[in-house]
């Protein structure tokens, strides 16, 4: 299948080398959308849901008496503790803090942000950090503010997750315009083998039970495809050992009767063109978004000559 005349109709190409050469050539640069920056709904979300402590917090701005202050409002409201870590932008709830290891021992104290954690305790950690001096400098004006920026910030971090969600997305368009398009098709995101054999009674072989598989696909034939996506705008050693695994599984379903897709783009591959050659030349079909765009996902999905 990495050449059959499907490409010369669709790409132009006449052989398998002219094919991967068609695929290196057209990878994309970045598949960034919109959504790509923040996720405005979790950020807002995750200070919704601490606003009434954040606000009670806010209490202490501004006052030189800050550490009683902040210890009488642990005290009466013991739930404000909780959000003291996400001040700091911090998700844990239980710190080990390095206390001393000059003595020849390594001395560490625990601090948690439960609602029976000591009032104290947090007073102290909130000391120790540096944030009861912002605090009191009125260096934060609105902690429901602040937190907000913080949600902002810690949500950057998914930012890698979200371009591989892009390309997922991005995918099961085609997938879905496909078998929307074909009578008697049907596809399965997210595949495990469970959902596989429930849904269509088809056993393949995977190394854990709980393996997802982006797509599968049921034709009319009743031919089974499985589908894994993603996208690399810059190169690593993670394209190396995906392009090495994509060759196991390949063996591994073809060993149960299935098809396998891989549909991967992005610039990264140009400094890493030797595995993915490699791996193109040992499994069926690799395909990028040009290629799929051009119709060769349909035409490998539905069988058509």
């Amino acid at each position: 299948m990495k050449y059959s005349a499907i490409y010369q109709d669709a790409i132009g190409c006449g052989n398998a080398e002219e094919v991967f050469a068609f695929l290196v050539a057209n990878l994309k640069a970045t598949i960034t959308g919109w959504d790509y920056f923040v996720n405005w709904p979790k950020a807002t979300g995750a200070v919704s849901a601490m606003e009434v402590n954040l606000n009670l917090l806010n209490v202490l701005i501004g006052k030189d008496n800050i550490e009683e202050v902040a210890a009488a409002l642990f005290t009466a409201h013991p739930q404000v503790k909780e959000v003291i870590p996400v001040l700091l932008a911090c998700r844990d709830k239980n710190f080990s803090m390095l206390k001393d290891y000059k003595n020849g021992a390594f001395v560490y104290e625990t601090y948690a942000f439960d609602r029976g954690a000591s009032p104290q305790k947090v007073v102290e950690f909130m000391r120790m950090s540096g944030l009861l001096a912002q605090l009191q400098k009125q260096n934060v004006k609105s902690l429901v503010d602040y937190v907000f920026g913080v949600e902002v910030g810690l949500d950057s971090n998914g930012r890698k997750n979200r371009g591989g969600a892009a390309m997922e997305s991005i995918a099961e368009h085609f997938v879905k315009t496909v078998c929307d398009k074909n009578t008697g098709m049907a596809y399965i995101p997210q595949a495990t083998a469970d959902k596989i054999q429930k849904a269509w009674g088809k056993k393949i072989t995977v190394e854990k039970s709980s393996r997802m598989i982006d797509f599968a696909v049921r034709n009319k034939a009743g031919d089974v495809f499985l589908i894994e996506t993603n996208f690399y705008g810059g190169g690593g050693s993670k394209l190396k050992s995906t392009a090495g695994e994509y060759q196991t599984d390949f063996q591994r379903w073809r060993g149960d009767g299935c098809g396998f897709i891989w549909i991967t783009d992005g610039a990264g591959w140009l400094t890493t063109k030797r595995p993915l050659e490699d791996t193109f030349n040992k499994i069926d079909c690799i395909l990028n978004l040009k290629m799929v765009e051009a119709g060769l996902l349909e035409s490998i999905l539905t069988g058509a000559p």
